[in-house]
């Protein structure tokens, strides 16, 4: 009995002992397993984009017509495409398009809509009307339909990708941003603020912003899968990223019908990476949610 004590002792003396951030990491995997897989997946693809100069076999963007269409085997892991260019090279640095792109979207449509959630539900009234009933317009467009429409004003490329993405976020991160303000703007500290002086800006900034970090938070890892599918969608249709570019949505454009029974592997491994990516981000936004939202602790 006392060997038993003693061991659990031990083992809850080298967890305290361990670093904060591995320490919050291990209770999160073990309270939340999925959220855990679905980190792992995200920190791969990370990983991944980071280290591609690296892990890649080959360059993405070589062609070599001699290799054209080669089947998956030792030399090339997940075969050719029509151009001869290794696939498994293009979409490990497929990744870095896929994550450069989703994460400015989602950080900035994500910062956009919290700042002007925050903002309508401070200074309420006509003020708040008006900036919801612009809200309610942007939001009556499916994601997909809205960015088309950015990209076809604005044209293809990158930069006019991230804006075509990011703007349809923001409307539901004002939304959802609002719900919390409305509360946190009838709080003693901001009456308190108020009474003081203290500028508009300084309030929503400095007392208002900070306190709806946890739902902010939650819709970054959330819009971070949606941006990455949103971004495949347009290059396969020929509005995102241009050729040579190694792009997962690119690369299932390449896999045109024509090639659909020739090199099948042309379009399952792009394929199943978005998946996985998208997959990935919503599995650990949901836990996140989970983790962060205290109501649903206390279930």
């Amino acid at each position: 009995m006392a060997e038993a004590v003693g061991t659990a002792a031990d083992v809850k003396g080298a967890k305290g002992s361990l670093p904060g951030w591995l320490e919050i990491s291990l209770r999160f995997a073990q309270q939340r397993p999925l959220g855990a897989a679905g980190a792992v997946i995200v920190l791969g693809m990370a990983l991944a984009a980071l280290l591609a100069d690296i892990i890649a076999p080959g360059d993405p963007q070589v062609s070599n017509y001699a290799l054209m269409l080669r089947p998956p085997s030792a030399e090339h892991w997940l075969g050719t495409d029509s151009f001869g260019r290794d696939i498994l090279s293009r979409i490990i640095y497929g990744s870095r398009t896929a994550l450069l792109i989703g994460f400015t979207s989602a950080f900035f449509g994500a910062t956009l809509g919290a700042v002007i959630g925050v903002a309508s539900a401070y200074f309420g009234g006509r003020v708040d009307l008006m900036v919801q009933r612009f809200m309610d317009i942007l939001l009556s467009f499916p994601l997909i339909i809205l960015a088309l429409a950015v990209v076809a004003i604005l044209g293809t490329g990158t930069m006019n990708v991230i804006l075509a993405i990011t703007i349809p976020m923001i409307p539901r991160c004002a939304l959802v941003t609002r719900a919390s303000a409305l509360a946190i703007r009838e709080t003693p500290y901001v009456t308190a603020a108020r009474a003081m002086g203290f500028s508009h800006t300084r309030i929503i900034f400095r007392h208002m912003l900070p306190n709806v970090m946890a739902p902010y938070l939650i819709l970054v890892t959330a819009f971070l899968g949606q941006a990455i599918l949103l971004e495949a969608s347009l290059s396969f249709l020929g509005l995102g990223v241009a050729e040579p570019t190694a792009a997962w949505g690119l690369m299932l454009r390449g896999a045109a019908v024509e090639f659909a029974e020739r090199a099948p592997w042309m379009a399952i491994f792009p394929g199943v990476a978005i998946s996985a990516a998208v997959f990935g981000f919503n599995l650990f936004g949901d836990s996140l949610r989970d983790a962060l939202d205290p109501k649903l602790r206390m279930g």
